[in-house]
């Protein structure tokens, strides 16, 4: 898949957080699956606080990303295969 950067998102949530970004999710959508720090999505390893919420709206997966001397972010990702990956729970 390649690196975040390279891949169209929206940011939700900007330069905040891992606290809070988690408690975005959880506020602001229904369908969240919990993965441990180091899941990998889109090739990138997740970095946040056990358990990371990461949330499914349609075929958009909505992440916590941490951007090193920038913050954690909130973005949402239009890509279906890892929707299906995640809802599998591979």
């Amino acid at each position: 898949m390649g690196c975040i950067d390279e891949l169209e998102y929206e940011i939700l949530l900007p330069a905040t957080s891992i606290k809070e970004c988690a408690d975005y999710i959880k506020r602001n959508f229904k369908e969240i699956y919990y993965v441990q720090q180091g899941y990998r999505i889109f090739d990138t390893y997740l970095i946040g606080n056990n358990p990371i919420p990461v949330a499914v709206e349609d075929d958009d997966i909505i992440i916590p990303y941490v951007k090193p001397c920038h913050g954690c972010f909130v973005l949402r990702i239009k890509e279906r295969h890892e929707v299906e990956r995640l809802r599998a729970g591979k």
